[in-house]
């Protein structure tokens, strides 16, 4: 039996960016569109026209539309009528907005030091989002969305693909787990997802179901598009298999830990030192640099314990995370500063690298620097730090043009020896 009355949005008196939207199918008359907002004398006359376009597009002929309007974007009032038409009659053809921006694929080794995480419903919270300037955006569909508005979730995070400006932000969509993440897939994996997130990950099975997915969704995009995946594990199970999951795939960029699902998972309580979790994240580390991947710390779930987060994120570093998950913009500086090599630790890694490179361009074998050896791990390490400090500003691309090393600062083997 069908419904008299579907509506979708948000409505009253704190709600802003967003929109309600009701469909009152019982109308015999015309089709009747009715606007009720502060800026209706601006706007009005082209909402009408986007509502109209669309019932015409939906055959939505005879029905009163309403719509409460809090400063939506049109990407946002048309995807709540789209979601009010659907839950009166779910099978029906989508309304894809126009693309405003074009995204590039992403690459696997891009730096990640800080992801943020945006409920998928909340189209207030995208305004503004990349001002922040966090290395990637989540529009997240799976936990901060209720069930009964994950339809409506949906369909906002597919316009806002499409429409939202995210600037160099990389541009994720976690999912939900198995059919409601293929429906979210559906929805959304074919309008330019650079990183799709993975919830709840225990075997390697699941990322390749995703994989299996995206391929084809990539070939209805074209070109040379290739959506990455970054598995959560969340689970003592999860842990335990955490190399077959990083190495399922060669669209695995990351693999990352949640470690709310995960303590409650092994029965304790989650705490600020972490030696609770220190084994899984460190079984995470572990196997995201066997597989080659990058490894991604959970969210700090105080937004206001600031010194904490720095504390916390500099013991992330330590262990071997490349980034972490963050659920307040506040959160994105103090997360970018504890993963930023300080200034000795790139003095030291310049000197390395510029030693090593002198002492193969002079035919040496292992060169000392300073009463230190310098080997390919060494080397290896010091690279990471210079692409860390020219990823965030710290240190110019092009740093080898001028850089000199301190006098009498290296030695081959054999004067080592000697001296």
């Amino acid at each position: 039996m069908s419904l008299t009355k579907t509506a979708a949005g948000a409505r009253g008196d704190n709600v802003r960016s967003d929109c309600f939207v009701e469909i009152d199918w019982r109308s015999r008359g015309n089709r009747e569109i009715i606007i009720e907002s502060k800026v209706a004398t601006l706007y009005g006359r082209s909402l009408k026209k986007l509502l109209g376009g669309m019932s015409s597009h939906f055959n939505v002929l005879r029905a009163r539309i309403r719509l409460e309007d809090k400063g939506a974007l049109p990407y946002v009032v048309a995807a709540r009528f789209e979601a009010a038409v659907r839950r009166h009659h779910a099978q029906t053809q989508d309304y894809v907005v126009s693309s405003k921006h074009k995204r590039q694929p992403s690459a696997k080794d891009r730096t990640r030091r800080s992801r943020l995480y945006l409920p998928g419903n909340e189209p207030k919270f995208f305004l503004n989002a990349a001002l922040h300037a966090p290395d990637c955006i989540i529009l997240d569909l799976e936990d901060s969305v209720p069930p009964e508005e994950k339809d409506a979730a949906r369909i906002l995070v597919r316009n806002a693909l499409r429409s939202a400006d995210f600037r160099q932000c990389e541009v994720s969509v976690r999912i939900n787990q198995g059919p409601l993440g293929i429906e979210d897939l559906k929805m959304t994996a074919a309008h330019h997802v650079q990183v799709v997130y993975v919830p709840k990950v225990e075997t390697a099975q699941q990322v390749r179901d995703v994989e299996a997915f995206l391929d084809e969704s990539d070939k209805r995009i074209g070109g040379r598009w290739r959506t990455l995946i970054i598995p959560i594990i969340e689970s003592a199970r999860g842990i335990v298999h955490a190399y077959e999951i990083a190495s399922s795939s060669d669209r695995v960029c990351a693999l990352a830990i949640g470690l709310e699902d995960y303590t409650a998972d092994i029965g304790v309580p989650r705490t600020i030192e972490g030696r609770e979790s220190l084994f899984a994240r460190s079984a995470v580390v572990n196997a995201a640099k066997a597989a080659g991947v990058q490894a991604l710390d959970s969210v700090f779930s105080d937004v206001t314990a600031m010194e904490d987060l720095a504390r916390s994120t500099a013991e992330s570093r330590a262990l071997g995370f490349d980034g972490r998950g963050c659920i307040h913009p506040r959160q994105i500086r103090v997360i970018h500063e504890a993963f930023v090599p300080s200034d000795e630790e790139i003095r030291r890694a310049a000197d390395i690298v510029v030693a090593h490179d002198l002492a193969r361009r002079e035919g040496k074998g292992v060169v000392a620097l300073g009463s230190k050896m310098i080997d390919a791990p060494v080397v290896k390490r010091a690279l990471k730090v210079i692409a860390g400090a020219v990823a965030s500003g710290k240190l110019r691309k092009h740093w080898r043009r001028n850089y000199a090393l301190p006098e009498r600062q290296t030695s081959s083997t054999s004067e080592t020896a000697e001296a």
